[in-house]
Order: C-alpha cells, then structure tokens, then sequence
C-alpha cells in the first residue's frame, strides 16, 4: 500500500448523502473507500473528508483545495463542478481552465488524484435540454485533465448500471446507499485495491409505473424536493450554509 492518507474533496456526492450511518450522518463512497484503504495500509493510515453538500466550485477551490493540499496527504480525491451545471450563469469557457489549474496544484503537491466523470443523474430530473450537454462537457474536460496531469479517472458516466434508479436516492439527485457501495468499488478497482464483491451488486430495476402513478410520483417529488431547491436559488441559500465538514483533520479509520 503505497497510501497512508487520503483526503476527499468536494459536495454532497463525496460528503456521502444519502447514505446514512444509524446516527443519520452520512457515510458515503469516501470513508467506505477510506475503510478498506485503511485495512490495507494498517492503524498510522489517515483520512480526512473536506467535502460540504452544495459547495460550488469556486468554494471547493478556495477553502478545501487549501486544507487538502497543507495536509500533504498521500491520494486526494477531487469532485466538484456538478453544482456548477445545474447554474445558469454556468460558463465552460471559464470553468474548464479553472479545473485544469487546480489539478495541477494537487498533483505538484505531490499527491495521487482520483477524478470522476459523472453518472448520467439527467434521465429523471428537469431541465435536461439544457444541463445534459454541460455535463458532457464537464466530463470531456475530466478526462482530459485526468490524462494531462496523470490522475487515477473512475468513469461513472459510461456504467450504464447508474441509470438504474435504485442507485438514487428518494430526491433523485443523490446516490443511494448501493449508489455509494457502487462508486466506492469502482474508486478501489481504479486503485488497484480490492473490495466486497457486493459492493457491485445493482439492486432489480424497480417494476413500471403506471403513467397516472408516476406522474403523482413526480407532482410528489417536485413539492418535496425541487421546490426547496428553487428557493434557495432565488434566496441565495445553499442545503450546506450550516454544515461543517464531517471529518476536517486527517486522523484514524476503524478498519472494520
């Protein structure tokens, strides 16, 4: 095991919702990744999660980016942007070498980087038209800058197994707990580090709904959960104002 410490880095995708732990605070793919990082490497392996539900890119930059890279840690895992797509002042043109640039601050640092593409989360939301060819381009320039700056891809966006909604939480938006188990295989796999078989395992595609059903299904999701998103966007508020993150000093990981 050439990692010792790692640190996570970005939203609400890598804080871990909506994976909870039986206390309600949430696991997620980074410390099921951490777990088994750390039953490798033995008890001096570290780990820290920066990561803070609907942070924009330029907030990751500017107060994770800094943290994660005065830790000095072996392997950092960079994911954000994906808040960004679904903005309407979204512009690649400024977005991409903003990218670019701050992976090359974590790689000369140092530190091994795992970049993802990310899963196709559109085929159920709103907006489609407009935010689905952002994400295309959002994951061309990850790839690009994974092979420019030589760090670890995890592709998320070419497992056709995330169009499967059982891999999403109630919200549509988020992973759900197999979505999470799911991710933190592919990161390990990538890491030439082996996992729980099941963490593969894609739960039955759930029976069709009805069209009357699942149009009330819609009606029901768009009050609980679009709804609040769109005041907080005329508002200026964001689901992470008061949330801190969950593990901000690199420290050690019961190995299960």
């Amino acid at each position: 095991m050439r990692w010792r410490s790692f640190v996570a880095v970005g939203d609400s995708f890598t804080e871990g919702m909506d994976d909870a732990y039986p206390d309600g605070s949430y696991r997620g793919w980074a410390d099921l990744v951490a777990t088994r990082l750390a039953a490798e490497a033995g008890p001096d392996f570290r780990y820290a999660n920066l990561a803070i539900r609907g942070r924009l890119f330029p907030n990751v930059v500017a107060e994770q980016v800094p943290a994660a890279l005065a830790m000095k840690p072996d392997l950092i895992s960079f994911a954000a942007g994906g808040n960004d797509v679904l903005r309407r002042n979204f512009d690649p043109d400024v977005f991409v070498p903003r990218f670019d640039a701050v992976i090359g601050r974590l790689r000369s640092g140092g530190s091994d980087v795992v970049l993802f593409r990310f899963a196709d989360v559109m085929a159920r939301l709103p907006g489609q038209r407009l935010v689905a060819p952002r994400v295309t381009l959002l994951n061309r320039a990850v790839g690009e800058v994974a092979e420019r700056h030589g760090a670890i891809l995890v592709d998320l966006y070419a497992d056709e197994a995330y169009l499967n909604p059982m891999l999403w939480s109630t919200d549509r938006l988020h992973l759900s707990a197999a979505g999470h188990r799911r991710v933190a295989a592919q990161v390990l796999t990538a890491l030439g580090v082996g996992c729980e078989e099941e963490w593969l395992m894609v739960p039955p595609h759930p029976t069709p709904t009805p069209w009357l059903a699942a149009r009330g299904a819609d009606l029901r999701w768009a009050g609980r959960h679009l709804a609040p998103w769109i005041k907080r966007r005329l508002t200026g508020r964001s689901s992470g104002d008061f949330v801190t993150a969950k593990r901000p000093v690199l420290g050690p990981v019961d190995a299960g």
